[in-house]
């Protein structure tokens, strides 16, 4: 060994070829199996100079691993450590302090991994709180966050789907690219390794967000984070649904809320999935729903209109026209209104652009069209 070079303890130096070079034959899984062989005692005491994130890590690598990870001295010790209690300038009093002693002796009647599931829960209750907070600000004149797109950034959030077959195997997929529009995300998954569209009934849309705030600067797959079930899509009558468009390779098709399907025009595979979602909601929609179940926004109450008789007024339309991260049309219509013959069944009928009234015509950027991509083509529908 040249001199400052040093193997952990228990790992077998490389072996020397012929020509003096190291060679490394197998030595992590050599330091493995002895890592594995060592005493429960000596592991737990490594693992209590780990942090929360290369605890978990831990304990994935295999099940001895993991009921050793899981031990609640040492997951009571981060917990204490992360939130600590909240302290006032008064004594405590020693009914108190016997509480205190009493939860710290009753760690041992608690399951194996009690207090990594508090800890986890309390973290995440720790980031829903904190997106709160850089939600708070709203937009006078849209209603919505101003930092939406800040909050998307700190929080890490991203989005994937579950296909799901009908003999219930599931496929789930992570997003490949989006793109932050004015007042939208839109979302698309591509790839080699769709499973068979004859085969699947449903697509379930899901809000993931690392458990661990920073980790989205370090990305990984085995990073832990929860998701938040957005939308539920029917995938049995896919073809039936309405084609809006088409070009020489693929079609597309619509289903509701915003999501577009690309199938191959020859074989009538998955081509590409593109999700659109509205700012409205979008972070609490992503993050405080359940695996199983979509996050309930509040109910929505209309102002009363000062003036029924003559209708409704006052109404203000923002239009954000877009394609694959293409702008064609951004802007704000203000003071719009309507008669009262055009109010029906909960909608009202608002007229925006007159159709021979030149001058509120609106030009358009570009060529018009939703551009689409794969990892092997990409094209644009008209």
């Amino acid at each position: 060994k040249g001199p400052g070079v040093k193997y952990a303890a228990g790992c077998p130096a490389p072996r020397q070829n012929p020509r003096g070079e190291p060679r490394h034959e197998n030595n992590s899984s050599h330091c493995s199996v002895l890592l594995d062989r060592m005493p429960s005692e000596i592991l737990l005491k490594i693992f209590s100079y780990l942090d929360a994130v290369s605890l978990l890590c831990t304990g994935c690598v295999n099940r001895r691993l993991y009921h050793l990870a899981n031990d609640n001295f040492i997951w009571i010790r981060i917990y204490s450590t992360a939130f600590p209690a909240k302290r006032s300038n008064w004594k405590v009093n020693p009914v108190e302090e016997t509480a205190v002693s009493m939860s710290v002796l009753s760690v041992e009647d608690k399951e194996a991994g009690y207090w990594k599931k508090e800890y986890i829960t309390k973290q995440i209750t720790s980031v829903k709180a904190a997106l709160a907070q850089v939600l708070k600000p709203v937009n006078p004149y849209t209603g919505l966050p101003v930092k939406t797109t800040e909050a998307l950034r700190k929080s890490g959030l991203g989005w994937a789907i579950i296909l799901r077959e009908k003999n219930g195997k599931e496929y789930i997929m992570e997003h490949v690219d989006l793109s932050i529009n004015d007042t939208s995300v839109t979302v698309v998954w591509y790839g080699k390794n769709w499973p068979c569209l004859a085969s699947l009934s449903t697509l379930d849309l899901f809000g993931v967000t690392p458990v661990f705030m920073d980790w989205y600067k370090t990305p990984t797959k085995n990073r832990p984070r929860w998701h938040s079930l957005i939308t539920k899509y029917n995938l049995s009558h896919l073809t039936e649904s309405a084609m809006i468009g088409c070009d020489r390779l693929v079609r597309i098709f619509c289903l509701n809320p915003g999501l577009l399907v690309g199938l191959w025009k020859k074989e009538e595979e998955l081509a590409f999935v593109m999700a659109n979602l509205h700012f409205h909601h979008l972070v609490e929609r992503s993050t405080l729903g359940s695996a199983t179940i979509p996050y309930e926004p509040p109910p929505h109450s209309p102002f009363l209109d000062d003036n029924p008789e003559y209708g409704l007024h006052g109404y203000q339309l923002h239009v954000d026209l877009h394609g694959g991260g293409v702008f064609f049309l951004c802007g704000t219509f203000h003071n719009l209104f309507t008669k009262k013959g055009n109010i029906e069944n909960g909608y009202v009928k608002l007229i925006v652009i007159n159709l021979k009234n030149n001058r509120e015509h609106l030009p358009l950027i570009g060529k018009v069209g939703l551009s689409w991509r794969t990892n092997i083509v990409d094209g644009c529908i008209k």
